[in-house]
């Protein structure tokens, strides 16, 4: 899937009031991003360095998606499209990696 198709599904399910653009799909994203971190918490916490499992994956698969879906909205609300996101993160990384700047701070590197 393209990821404009992707954001056309997604905004099909896209249900809160226009006066909480922008602010509702960023505190989602915050959250589920949590999820995500917290999962991989327990993991570390409670498998003592044993592989991950399938179903933490599969877990952690589902929130990738809320993930993904908070990201798709909040771009719309924003006046963007995902691909064209995608597209200039891929061309940053690609300059930071040509001079020598992945590694450090900043986002001006």
């Amino acid at each position: 899937m393209e990821f404009n198709d992707y954001q056309k599904k997604a905004l099909e399910t896209a249900l809160y009031p226009d006066k909480s653009k922008v602010i509702y799909p960023a505190f989602g994203l915050g959250s589920e991003a949590g999820e995500v971190m917290g999962k991989i918490k327990k993991w570390l916490r409670g498998d003592d360095g044993e592989a991950m499992s399938e179903e933490r994956k599969m877990a952690l698969k589902e929130e990738l998606g809320d993930v993904l879906w908070y990201t798709a909205v909040l771009a719309r609300d924003l006046g963007f499209e995902l691909d064209e996101i995608a597209k200039l993160n891929v061309e940053k990384l690609s300059s930071r990696k040509e001079r020598g700047t992945l590694r450090g701070d900043g986002d001006k590197r």
